[in-house]
């Protein structure tokens, strides 16, 4: 910088002076610049792996990624809980852990006078034979904990045949008894994080296939003759056979669940079943398995009508089902102890062979009456609703050929949905007809074009207002006002062009 005799700065002589700066300390510059570059990287790296400030690390730069979040603690939902880790559980999924569960529930069993305890399952892969709950218990599976079913069949054991089936539901005799199991209890949770339950069906669908079981498969979830039972926000997958088997239980509620197996090569898989039991919530559950997504029982023929428990007072609710060679909503076909009071509503069926179907027989007897459809989608459906009363499987052949079934006061309403071949399918026949059935509101688009798309026989009740497609001239016709606008005509014969 020159300095000039009025004490002003020469403007010429100020870049001659940078100029001359610059080409003296080019390798300086170069240097500093590089290392500035270098430091925007670093806080840029920082910053997408983490952040920085006093929350990271109090202002300095991170050059690390954050570790990994921890699990979320486990809520305290009985006075005392424990982790599975206490009674010597190891969760590599190669240690087998039914004594840790065993010791586990024996503790918990005795604080039932003072509210009962909590087992969590941390975090880990936790391989186990059978193991019974006891009463006043929370089950609390934290996210990324698997229960695991050991696969080999000598460590399950077998149990009596359940009274209202006869004797083993595919083989007779002794059955083996499920993954996780309860009778006679009060006050159940099992509920978590989203942690899972995962029955390793593989092996028993395959020994299945090539007849080489001779006891009838387990369920993964069973409880048996108990009462105030919640199962919530957990996921059982891939069960030998029915997932989430309720069996003459009251005050089931089943929210937020999560119910997988493959839709296809996984026999029998149902998911939720609920059998002879009253007032049960199924709501807001992803669903999709290789039988049944949801299925109501009651008994099955001469066994269910002696043991006379019906199931009744069920709602399901926020359901998505997908069931490839079955149905989303099923009732039946075991049912001879009665089936009544359900409401079925805002269910969306997907990629299904069928929607929703009762199904039933000669010698079941029993009753369906009192069911209501409501908010249906169905979304690539095979067929929408189906009604079928030759469901011709008997658990013996001591059935009572006159036990015919009553099926009366069937409604559906707000029904939609597109993709669907043949949107109603409902037959009756001259020794069980169907009576009371309704459908209002009902807009189905259809992927095939042959006449008879809305099949019914022997049956007696009423279309009010829209319904598409045209309905089958079985029913009387409505409008919205409740006005009756055409008497049915009877036709009790209806070309079948396809089996569905």
């Amino acid at each position: 910088m020159v300095e000039t005799s009025s004490g002003r700065l020469h403007p010429h002589g100020q870049r001659r002076g940078v100029a001359a700066f610059v080409a003296a300390n080019k390798t300086l510059l170069a240097a500093v610049w590089v290392v500035g570059f270098t430091l925007v990287f670093l806080w840029q790296s920082a910053s997408i792996s983490g952040g920085t400030g006093a929350g990271a690390g109090g202002g300095f730069l991170r050059l690390r990624s954050s570790p990994l979040p921890l699990a979320r603690p486990a809520p305290r939902l009985r006075p005392t809980a424990y982790n599975l880790t206490d009674f010597g559980g190891v969760g590599d999924g190669l240690a087998v852990n039914t004594q840790a569960f065993e010791r586990a529930v024996e503790t918990i069993a005795a604080l039932a006078e003072r509210g009962g305890g909590q087992l969590n399952v941390p975090p880990g892969r936790w391989l186990t034979a059978p193991f019974n709950l006891t009463s006043h218990m929370t089950l609390f599976l934290a996210e990324g904990a698997e229960i695991l079913g050991i696969p080999d069949e000598k460590y399950w054991p077998l149990m009596p045949a359940l009274p209202s089936y006869g004797y083993g539901r595919e083989r007779k005799g002794p059955r083996f008894g499920s993954l996780i199991h309860g009778q006679n209890l009060k006050d159940v949770v099992i509920t978590g994080h989203n942690g899972t339950i995962n029955g390793q069906g593989e092996v028993w669908w395959l020994k299945h296939r090539r007849r080489m079981l001779n006891n009838t498969r387990p369920p993964l979830v069973q409880l048996m003759w108990s009462k105030d039972i919640i199962v919530s926000n957990i996921t059982l997958r891939n069960s030998p056979f029915w997932h989430l088997h309720p069996y003459d239980c009251t005050n089931v509620t089943v929210s937020n669940v999560t119910i997988l197996s493959p839709v296809s090569g996984a026999p029998n898989t149902d998911g939720i079943d609920p059998d002879s039991c009253q007032d049960v919530l199924i709501e807001n559950c992803y669903i999709s398995v290789g039988d049944d997504a949801i299925a109501v029982k009651s008994g099955w023929d001469q066994y269910g009508i002696a043991y006379d428990r019906p199931s009744s007072n069920i709602l399901i609710r926020n359901v998505t089902a997908r069931s490839l060679v079955s149905a989303g909503i099923s009732i039946g076909s075991e049912m001879s102890g009665g089936v009544a009071n359900v409401t079925v509503e805002n269910v969306h069926i997907w990629e299904s062979r069928r929607g929703v179907r009762i199904k039933t027989a000669t010698g079941r007897g029993g009753y369906i009456r009192n069911i209501s459809y409501r908010n249906i989608t169905f979304d690539n459906v095979r067929a929408g609703i189906v009604i079928k009363v030759d469901y011709n499987e008997h658990a013996d052949d001591g059935y009572d050929r006159s036990a015919f079934p009553d099926i009366a006061g069937i409604s559906f309403k707000e029904i939609h949905g597109w993709g669907v071949r043949v949107p109603v399918r409902a037959h009756g026949s001259d020794i069980i007809p169907i009576k009371d059935i309704s459908f209002q509101d009902m807009s189905v688009g259809i992927s095939y074009k042959k006449k008879h798309i809305f099949q019914c026989s022997y049956i007696k009740g009423r279309v009010i207002g829209a319904v598409f497609p045209k309905p089958c001239e079985n029913l009387d016709i409505y409008n919205e006002q409740g006005q009756l606008v055409k008497r049915a005509v009877t036709v009790n014969s209806t070309e079948v062009d396809y089996d569905i």
